[in-house]
């Protein structure tokens, strides 16, 4: 049984669609198209917060609200993968910073999506408090 499952429809263009269970998103060239990396991003910054999440909360600690940022960086352009990506988890009112700190620590740590990334590029994560 699949874990998930998603559908991609292309043009010869380069303009698509993602289609999900949840929801579909224009790719590409298409307008407001997401590109490859930023799925990736997007892919690495909601697993690694739903992880944390599931930790701060298994530690019952709280906060208004929060964001995060994922960039990427390659020291050399000609190269075909990044080598390195940095997230920012930015939280808002938090209950504890040491304790939610170490949370987002172990959020990266059980993050599947942060592992695999982890393979090719060093992860860098800053923690600020709001």
């Amino acid at each position: 049984m699949a874990y998930d499952n998603i559908i991609l429809k292309w043009d010869y263009d380069f303009k698509g669609e993602i289609i999900a269970p949840s929801g579909k998103a224009n790719l590409g060239l298409a307008d407001d198209g997401l590109q490859p990396y930023n799925l990736l991003f997007g892919a690495l910054g909601s697993c690694f917060y739903a992880t944390f999440l599931s930790v701060a909360k298994k530690m019952r600690l709280t906060f208004d609200d929060a964001s995060v940022e994922v960039s990427g960086f390659k020291s050399d352009p000609e190269m075909k993968v990044l080598d390195n990506v940095e997230m920012t988890l930015e939280i808002k009112n938090p209950s504890d910073k040491d304790r939610l700190t170490k949370a987002a620590k172990l959020g990266t740590q059980y993050c599947s999506i942060h592992e695999m990334v982890s393979k090719s590029a060093k992860i860098k994560l800053n923690v600020e408090f709001k």
